[in-house]
């Protein structure tokens, strides 16, 4: 069980990433957010999240930003030698920058000053803070060749966008932990895979859908995200797909050492949950989004948080154990649509049932 005790030493924060590769978690440190957060302001956004999540920071995501702060205009800020610009379809690939996606460069690199800033503010240091990008698959069927259809119609353009991706990542991992002189975990984000996989992705005209994606290509392509995030030295990759029936043996092959799922949304039918006990029963690890991400009627009991997690241990036949050292809490999605009261409550509300899972009431 995890040590909620654990003191990690403080660093210069130019120097490397202050973890003990093989220390234990404390509890805290197995609680974080999913990435989106209401409003616009990110320095008040970084505050928040180094205050409720003092374990496991992430940078914040405001998509209430407009264009740019957005799950895809936030992927495509990292592209190298390819960029993007507006329609009114969506993103579209251009041949050069413009001032659409300068303001996704700008807003990404304002989000992660405000959070070296807001750390530096409380006197934190993390040994791991958390980025989140779209995964390559969510990208290419986000953005728009120059003809209009997305680029998930073309191999040759989506193995180039996954590599331009794969090097922006890099670089952004590293200047992340430099800044942060914490270790980064990255979290690739895939709503849009289960459609990418089932085919049913409608095309420009709206009379037809776009190709399935064979499941090989679609794990060799999120492999690729995966080596490069390992390659410029992330402690960690989790995969969050936060459908109903997210792909989970597909997930587990990527070599992400992690999958978050919305365990609330989750279907339990048995080929869903045989495949989230195999994960579990292997070395990845759960990321379980149990506290809600818009805000309930009421606040919630912890015991009422904490039931999804205990009675999905109980049916896999686990220990319950494994929830204290074998997973990480999150909200169920991100935080984006939560008032501010709500999405504060969320993130604390997490830290208290990874604290619960450490520690169980004697009631449960």
């Amino acid at each position: 069980m995890s040590d909620p005790l654990l003191v990690v030493p403080e660093v210069d924060q130019a120097d490397t990433p202050a973890a003990v590769p093989d220390a234990p978690l404390a509890p805290e440190e197995r609680a974080t957010g999913l990435g989106s957060l209401p409003g616009t302001d990110q320095r008040e956004a970084a505050r928040t999240v180094v205050g409720e999540l003092p374990g496991f920071p992430h940078v914040p995501e405001l998509p209430a930003r407009g264009v740019g702060a957005d799950m895809v205009g936030r992927a495509a800020a990292l592209l190298v030698d390819l960029a993007v610009e507006v329609w009114p379809s969506g993103y579209r690939v251009t041949a050069r920058p413009g001032a659409q996606h300068r303001r996704g460069v700008e807003l990404l690199a304002r989000d992660v000053d405000a959070l070296d800033e807001a750390l530096g503010e409380a006197g934190a240091t993390p040994r791991r803070v958390k980025t989140q990008v779209a995964g390559p698959w969510t990208l290419a069927a986000g953005v728009e060749l120059r003809n209009g259809n997305r680029v998930l119609t073309d191999p040759g353009a989506v193995a180039e966008f996954t590599e331009s991706l794969a090097e922006g990542l890099r670089g952004h991992v590293a200047e992340l932990g430099r800044r942060t002189g914490a270790e980064v975990v990255v979290q690739l984000d895939e709503p849009t895979l289960p459609a990418v996989l089932a085919g049913s992705l409608p095309t420009p005209s709206g009379y037809g859908t776009v190709r399935a994606v064979p499941g090989a290509d679609a794990r060799a392509g999120l492999g690729t995200l995966v080596e490069a995030a390992r390659g410029a030295g992330a402690a960690g990759v989790v995969v969050h797909c936060c459908h109903p029936t997210p792909p989970l043996a597909l997930l587990g092959a990527s070599g992400a050492d992690a999958v978050a799922v919305d365990l609330t949304a989750l279907d339990r039918s048995g080929p869903v949950l045989d495949a989230l006990g195999e994960l579990w029963d292997a070395p990845t690890e759960l990321w379980l989004g149990v506290v809600p991400s818009t805000d309930p009627d009421g606040r919630p009991e912890l015991a009422d948080l904490a039931r999804p997690a205990l009675e999905l241990a109980d049916r896999l036949g686990f220990d319950r154990a494994r929830l204290a050292d074998r997973a990480v809490v999150t909200p169920a999605c991100g935080l984006a649509g939560a008032s501010p009261a709500w999405a504060r409550s969320a993130m604390a509300r997490s830290v208290e049932l990874a604290q619960a899972f450490a520690d169980p009431p004697s009631s449960w």
